[in-house]
C-alpha cells in the first residue's frame, strides 16, 4: 500500500485521538471538574480502528499491542455509558471482531509474519522493546481505568489514569522521536499536555 496512505490513516486516528482529549479537556475546564463525555469514547473507538490498521500495514507490532486491549475497554466504556446498544447490531457484531479478522487475514494469506512482528530490520531490537514497554505501560492506563470504573459502576477517568498517560506519553515521544514516527509523534505531543492540565485540574479540586 503507499506510504501516503498508509501515513493518512495513521493522521486520521491520531487527529480522532487528539480531539476527544481536547473535548474532555474542554468540558473539564468549563465545569472546574473531570468529566468524561461519551464522544470521548466514541472518538477513542474509531481512533483505535484506524491505529489498529496502521500499526499493521507499517508492521508495527508496538502499536497494535497497545490498541488490541484499549480497544474492547473503549467498547466496555460505551457500555457503561448506556450507548452501546444505539448502535445497529451489524456493526456492533463488526466492531467486535475487527481486530481478530485483521490478525487472521494476515497471518492466513502470507501478509504478516508472526517472527516479523517481533523482528522488524528497520527497527533495533532495543528500540522495538522500548515501544513495546512505552505501549504496555500505556495501555495499563485503561485497564486500570476499566477497573475503577467497573468498581463504581461507572465510566470515570480518576487521577491514576491521567497519571500513567503523562508518564506512558513521555516514553511514547521519545519512542517516536528515535522512530522518525510523525504520526505518534504529532498525537502524543498534544497528549502530554493534557495529561498535564487534568492532573493540574484534579489537585485543584481535591485541595
Amino acid at each position: 500500500m503507499k506510504s501516503w496512505l498508509v501515513i493518512s490513516i495513521g493522521a486520521i486516528a491520531q487527529i480522532l485521538f487528539s480531539s476527544r482529549l481536547i473535548l474532555q479537556w474542554l468540558l473539564s475546564e468549563k465545569h472546574k471538574k473531570i468529566l468524561t463525555p461519551v464522544l470521548f469514547w466514541e472518538f477513542s473507538l474509531i481512533a483505535s480502528f484506524l491505529l489498529f490498521l496502521y500499526g499493521y500495514l507499517r508492521n508495527d507490532f508496538a502499536i497494535m499491542l497497545g490498541q488490541t486491549i484499549t480497544y474492547y475497554i473503549y467498547i466496555r466504556n460505551i457500555q457503561l455509558q448506556n450507548q452501546w446498544k444505539k448502535i445497529v447490531l451489524p456493526l456492533r457484531i463488526f466492531i467486535y471482531i475487527f481486530p481478530l479478522l485483521i490478525l487472521w487475514y494476515g497471518y492466513h494469506n502470507g501478509l504478516a509474519d508472526r517472527q516479523l512482528l517481533f523482528h522488524n530490520e528497520h527497527i533495533p531490537v532495543w528500540l522495538l522493546w522500548l515501544g513495546i514497554f512505552s505501549q504496555t505501560l500505556f495501555t495499563f492506563r485503561f485497564i486500570y481505568q476499566w477497573i475503577y470504573s467497573e468498581r463504581i459502576k461507572e465510566s470515570q477517568l480518576p487521577l491514576g489514569f491521567w497519571m500513567i498517560s503523562f508518564c506512558g506519553s513521555l516514553l511514547i515521544l521519545v519512542y517516536a522521536v528515535l522512530r522518525k514516527d510523525p504520526v505518534l509523534l504529532a498525537g502524543q505531543s498534544v497528549g502530554f499536555i493534557v495529561y498535564a492540565r487534568n492532573i493540574i485540574i484534579i489537585k485543584k479540586h481535591a485541595a
